[in-house]
């Protein structure tokens, strides 16, 4: 094997990696899990006085809830339908030059 070929191959995979690292199902699920966490924290050191003023409801509590809820969903939809590798180069080469219609 040339070391042209084992280049590509090199960054192939760095490249798979990179899609899968930053795929936006993890950044959005990792981001609502974190200010969920925050926020819920936020509901449960309510004073009396700020859910008096959402109108007897701890908002902070029930939003943060939701954002975690959200989150986890995002994370388990991304654990249950992962991002495919992409296509080896020779694969793709093949696909681009199919005569078939």
């Amino acid at each position: 094997m040339s070391d042209y070929q084992q280049q590509v191959e090199e960054l192939e995979r760095k490249s798979a990696t990179a899609a899968r690292l930053f795929d936006v199902r993890r950044i959005i699920g990792g981001l609502f899990v974190v200010y969920g966490v925050i926020v819920t924290i936020a509901g449960f050191t309510a004073s009396d006085a700020d859910i008096h003023k959402a109108q007897g409801i701890n908002i902070n509590l029930w939003t943060g809830v939701g954002m975690l809820v959200l989150g986890l969903a995002f994370l388990l939809w991304l654990r249950l339908s992962p991002t495919p590798p992409p296509p080896a180069a020779e694969e793709a080469a093949a696909e681009d030059t199919d005569p078939r219609p």
